[in-house]
């Protein structure tokens, strides 16, 4: 896995982001024409594998259970019982292990039944042997282990044919296609994408090139498939469409070229992986993984994925309902307190970036006098700010003004956890933030939050220096590569600790 070094990359603040931001914003027409293209509706690959092994689990445990109800003599329901959701469990566990609880492997016929019916052997004769070692054999029936054996034998290769004709029923109506770019060109990417199309899988919707080479090795069209810019553009142009997946067609013994795509491509929260199709070096089974049949090396991944997305929607969407319902007497007692002091409204609304760098609009109590406001934050709040009111210094102190993007959270636009948004105009050292620290977007690959690892550290209020702000971002990117829910609740838990212990720059 591909690992960009955030300290080493915050230390080389000054040399290509501003200039590559400013040759992205100029899409090529097919980019752009492309990029305005509505999006149809597909289906999550998380949502499809989680509900699928919730109906297997539940399916197998109902037919173990039942069948001991229809043959078994009663007395032993419990123990029963025992052995249904633990060999269900285990079942569970074992085609996880093995990967056949995957999308991809559910378009396969015999990958997929050799590994599910290989798993449910093994768990039958796990649990056949441990009954006989704990000396239970009395109690349980031969006759139900066998029947529950053989009928969920059965079970699970109809319901995987079921699955599998579900998936290519979605893959064929593009229900599942992971939208993809492709990085390089010429002749590797020729027979590339050939194979790509070619794939049983034909789960990619191929949208285009992007190369920094305009010479013979690189034509504007590759297998019917147009070049739509530089790699620079790709940055711009993922901000402005969803894109899945980019798979970069470069010799891996051009190993900085390969080196400099991914440093440029890290910013996005995508997928990349870097195609072995060509090369002539093999390594082991185990290191490859296959894009619709094509053997790729994992550079990135998306710092949340999958079921991760699940847990931490509702992560924050418990922490944010609760924490309305205890601190709602704190925000009415503010609201009043706002309107006593100064004239204007309550709250204060914000523009500022979001995740993949998408323009969302935050809430905030106003801690400013109406003639003074500075929607752009073009100036940072100083100590003893003239702007701020005597309500203002007190709210913002304590991080009260926050507490109105709760509802940004609700909303979905706002984590509880994540990197603080910035106010789009907001500078260090007078540079804006994305001049003065490269790779300053890289905080965009996840959903920005109320809070996060850099303000329970200390980093929070007055960024007037630049090391101020890439103490920030290099606190950031810490979080994104380290995110668990269990760091969420560690951060939520020690916010308030942090607010009376590290408060000396908020104000």
């Amino acid at each position: 896995m591909f690992r960009v070094d955030p300290k080493q990359a915050i230390a080389d603040h000054a040399a290509r982001e501003p200039e590559g931001l400013a040759e992205a914003r100029s899409l090529s027409a097919a980019a752009a024409e492309i990029a305005a293209r509505p999006v149809e509706r597909t289906y999550s690959g998380a949502i499809i594998v989680g509900v699928a092994q919730a109906m297997e689990a539940f399916a197998l445990a109902v037919l173990g259970y039942g069948i001991h109800a229809a043959y078994v003599p009663s007395g032993q329901e419990g123990f029963y019982l025992l052995v249904v959701l633990g060999a269900v469990l285990a079942t569970n566990i074992g085609l996880n292990l093995l990967r056949a609880h995957r999308v991809t492997t559910y378009r396969r016929v015999v990958g997929q039944f050799g590994r599910v019916l290989a798993v449910w052997l093994c768990v039958i004769i796990v649990a056949t042997a441990g009954i006989f070692f704990f000396k239970a054999g009395d109690m349980v029936s031969r006759v139900w282990l066998l029947s529950w054996f053989l009928s969920g034998a059965v079970f699970l290769i109809l319901y995987r044919l079921l699955l599998r004709f579900l998936v290519l029923r979605w893959t064929d109506l593009g229900r599942l296609k992971r939208r993809t770019v492709i990085v390089g060109g010429g002749h590797d990417a020729e027979i590339l994408i050939e194979q790509i199309r070619n794939g049983a899988d034909k789960d990619l919707e191929l949208l285009g090139l992007f190369d920094d080479r305009y010479d013979a090795r690189s034509p504007d069209s590759v297998a019917g498939l147009a070049k739509l810019g530089k790699v620079a553009s790709l940055i711009e142009f993922a901000r402005l469409t969803p894109v899945d997946l980019v798979i970069v067609s470069m010799p891996l013994s051009a190993e900085k070229r390969v080196l400099d795509m991914l440093t440029q491509l890290w910013v996005l929260p995508v997928d990349i992986r870097l195609s072995a199709h060509m090369s002539k070096l093999k390594f082991t089974d185990r290191a490859y993984s296959y894009v619709g049949g094509v053997p790729v090396l994992d550079m990135a991944d998306r710092p949340i994925s999958d079921w991760n997305l699940v847990f931490k929607w509702l992560f924050d969407k418990f922490v944010a309902i609760t924490a309305l319902v205890l601190l709602s007497p704190v925000m009415l007692v503010t609201a009043i307190a706002i309107k006593l002091e100064s004239k204007g409204p309550v709250f204060f609304v914000q523009n500022r970036h979001g995740f993949n760098n998408q323009l969302i609009r935050i809430y905030k109590f106003r801690s400013m006098r109406t003639d003074m406001l500075d929607a752009g934050a073009t100036k940072l709040v100083t100590k003893g700010d003239p702007r701020v009111t005597r309500v203002g210094r007190f709210i913002r102190k304590t991080s009260i003004d926050e507490l109105p993007q709760l509802f940004n959270v609700l909303l979905g636009e706002l984590s509880v956890v994540g990197p603080r948004p910035h106010a789009l105009q907001a500078k260090a050292d007078n540079k804006l933030y994305y001049e003065a620290v490269e790779g300053y977007f890289a905080r965009h690959r996840v959903k920005p939050g109320m809070t996060g690892w850099a303000q329970i550290h200390g980093w929070r209020g007055e960024t007037d220096t630049i090391d101020k702000i890439m103490q920030r971002v290099n606190h950031d990117l810490y979080y994104i590569e380290n995110w668990s829910l269990l760091l969420d609740l560690y951060i939520v838990l020690m916010t308030p600790v942090s607010l009376i212990a590290k408060n000396e720059n908020a104000y």
